[in-house]
């Protein structure tokens, strides 16, 4: 070992000053030695995936539903009690249920909520997170499984722009306030109290809240920044109650966009990245461990993955996305995950 590590040490200084010196692919004008950038294959992608995630495990979905040969945008697919799967199109604001034999059904037709996310409640109704005209008619519903007795949870006077909600284990739930922009963050993560009676800001101050999710133990909240392109980890003491040095932004992405989110029963989080035809995945400290790739997605297609769910009694992961500008429609895809999806306290 004495005589050995010396030349091991060497070898590797050697390695790194190789790695540190290396020079970038480039090509040179014969006539001038001037130096030019030049397209290589980790780059000439549309959506290039970033440097420091390229060696990341990477797994790529396949196709397994096609909801629509529109580009519908797909958004907060979760699972109810039943097995089937629950998800929404924002712009005409229906909500639709795919049973486990693939039979879809509409149980909320065309409306003006502008349907974001959904979740199920304790009490087996359907909550749905509506983004309205993206201005000030943004409010919260619910309905009853088969569709019918839509009840007003959160009202558009509130002044909120809800876009995605998640349950504790208390009955009551979190949502995100899809408001503001990269340079005015006054979005943010909401609290309402089982009663339905107190709204309370938990996550104040963000450019455009987005997804949201607890952890399998309750007392992690995540939830991205989607114009900000931040992670956000919070260690609660109560529902409302942040743990002393408890918030943190664990990663910051590049590029856009990070949309909503899930969590499994390891704790781990997967993040759809809007723009990008790709799922990151985190560990319970927020430090990336895997991707999951749409097909087609170094061309460019699929773009709009916005969201996804996890089998509560498996690793399959469901992902929606749109091939918009493409000839791909509305799709469902699917891959494996690390570990079940965290089941939630009505649904799925």
């Amino acid at each position: 070992m004495i005589g050995t590590f010396p030349r091991a040490a060497a070898a590797a200084a050697v390695a790194l000053a190789a790695a540190l010196t290396a020079t970038p692919a480039v090509s040179s004008a014969a006539d001038d030695g001037v130096q030019a950038l030049a397209y290589t294959a980790d780059i000439r992608s549309p959506i290039p995936i970033p440097p420091a995630e390229q060696d990341l495990q990477t797994i790529v979905a396949k196709r397994w539903f096609k909801v629509s040969d529109e580009p519908l945008q797909l958004e907060g697919p979760v699972f109810d009690a039943d097995g089937n799967l629950l998800f929404v199109e924002v712009f005409g604001g229906r909500v639709f249920r795919l049973s486990p034999d693939r039979e879809l059904e509409t149980l909320v037709g065309k409306n003006d909520l502008g349907s974001a996310g959904l979740a199920v409640g304790d009490d087996g109704r359907i909550y749905i997170a509506g983004l309205g005209n993206f201005k000030d008619t943004g409010r919260i519903v619910s309905v009853a499984p088969d569709g019918s007795d839509m009840q007003t949870v959160v009202p558009a006077s509130a002044g909120y722009l809800p876009d995605d909600l998640v349950f504790d284990d208390d009955g009551g739930f979190y949502f995100t306030d899809f408001q503001g922009t990269s340079t005015e963050p006054v979005g943010g993560v909401y609290y309402v109290s089982p009663d339905g009676g107190d709204i309370t800001p938990v996550l104040p101050n963000m450019a455009i809240a987005n997804g949201v999710a607890l952890g399998p133990d309750g007392e992690k909240l995540w939830a991205t920044e989607f114009s900000a392109g931040r992670l956000h980890r919070l260690e609660m003491k109560g529902p409302t109650t942040v743990a002393p040095f408890g918030t943190a932004v664990p990663y910051h992405f590049t590029g856009c966009c990070p949309d909503s989110m899930r969590t499994d029963t390891d704790g781990n989080v997967y993040v759809s990245m809007y723009g990008q035809a790709r799922v990151l995945v985190f560990n319970d400290v927020g430090i990336p461990i895997g991707q999951i790739l749409l097909p087609g997605h170094d061309e460019g297609r699929f773009l709009h993955s916005t969201s996804l769910a996890i089998s509560p009694d498996g690793r399959d992961v469901y992902i929606v996305s749109n091939d918009r500008g493409g000839e791909g429609g509305a799709w469902i895809f699917k891959a494996r995950g690390f570990a079940s999806g965290t089941r939630q306290p009505g649904g799925g």
